[in-house]
């Protein structure tokens, strides 16, 4: 079974929220009525997630914020198929989702390269794990060129920026054309320039490409400067509180009052407002 993990690889997607791209290979996820228990010492169990129903339209970006701990990065892992939901289903165009498989890639806050490989060898990980590296090789170059990075496919990951490794990252996850991107605070680690310039390479990797996209971040500007809806969550146990569809044509202005104005309304659903 491929595990579609990057991190885990080795040798061996008029009113209201603007449209998807058009040319969209995107998946569908239902997520209905989703609990989630963990296991902890003594026999107890932990309330991660508390009835989440969200559901993604094919080439969607949808945008998770909630409070640290609360169970965000829990969800994606179920999503990812990473581990089954206690109670509720999850689904992928219309299938259980069950298990990881490489149409739902995981992009992670530490790109977690391989120090011994070049960017190019880290980037082919996916279609080496897979055993199609040979008949599809040239995908590796194509990913490269996407993320810009063509001219740094033989360097090793030391001699890369911060930036310019999360680009590999992401191009590693793209040369498996996903059809549904998670993405885990992939940018939390950047310092604050990068950061914007990189939310913009994003943009344009999603509106090129047309998967769907499921982001979690901290960063409420982040989250309604990429997704077309943002969606908050409460304190441990999860419960969705507000959907906030973002009903800004791309792309978008950071100064523009509207985006002041979905900000302030996200902060109070999270109940950070006061100083506002």
């Amino acid at each position: 079974m491929v595990i579609p993990l990057l991190r885990e690889y080795d040798d061996a997607t008029e009113e209201g929220p603007p449209p998807a791209p058009t040319a969209t290979g995107g998946a569908r996820i239902d997520i209905e009525n989703v609990s989630h228990w963990f296991d902890v010492p003594g026999g107890n169990k932990l309330q991660a997630l508390d009835g989440i129903d969200l559901h993604m339209a094919p080439g969607e970006f949808v945008a998770l914020l909630g409070p640290s701990g609360c169970g965000k990065s829990t969800l994606l892992r179920l999503v990812a198929g990473l581990e089954p939901a206690t109670t509720g289903r999850l689904a992928q165009d219309g299938r259980p989702i069950a298990r990881p498989d490489p149409s739902r890639i995981v992009v992670f806050q530490d790109p977690t390269l391989y120090p011994w490989r070049r960017v190019r060898a880290n980037v082919a990980l996916g279609l080496q794990a897979r055993g199609v590296l040979r008949a599809q090789a040239g995908r590796v170059d194509d990913a490269l060129a996407r993320v810009g990075l063509a001219d740094f496919a033989d360097a090793f990951p030391h001699q890369l920026s911060g930036g310019m490794a999360q680009r590999v990252a992401l191009a590693r996850a793209l040369v498996n054309d996903p059809r549904l991107l998670i993405l885990d605070e992939p940018l939390g680690k950047l310092d604050s320039l990068t950061r914007l310039q990189m939310q913009s390479e994003l943009l344009g990797l999603w509106q090129r490409s047309g998967f769907s996209a499921l982001l979690v971040t901290h960063d409420v500007e982040e989250a309604l400067f990429l997704a077309q809806r943002v969606v908050v969550l409460s304190d441990r146990p999860a419960r969705i509180v507000a959907e906030l569809p973002v009903d800004l044509p791309y792309p978008r202005h950071r100064g523009h009052p509207r985006l002041a104005e979905l900000r302030h309304a996200a902060l109070r659903h999270l109940g950070l407002d006061a100083s506002w």
